[in-house]
């Protein structure tokens, strides 16, 4: 199988300065993951075309282009705040 291209839009990065140190290694290891194939607790969001993997108290929210070969990261963030 054909490792995806892995891009994150510019918001993520944002995202991403607000989380702590220690969140922040695991959240990049499971984006890194996303990579290879579907981590074990990805779900599709409803009504949506977006899925989300859990890392801790966070969550990432990505889409899949299956025929270009990418996975596009949209948000990350802490479950409270992620869905608003």
């Amino acid at each position: 199988m054909a490792a995806y291209e892995l891009i994150l839009r510019p918001s993520v990065e944002k995202d991403l300065r607000k989380i702590p140190a220690a969140d922040l290694r695991e959240i990049l290891a499971r984006m890194e993951a996303l990579r290879e194939a579907p981590p074990p607790g990805s779900v599709k969001l409803s009504g949506e075309e977006y899925y989300r993997v859990r890392q801790g108290d966070y969550r990432i929210i990505y889409e899949i282009e299956d025929d270009k070969l990418i996975v596009i990261v949209v948000r990350v963030g802490h479950r409270r705040d992620i869905y608003r």
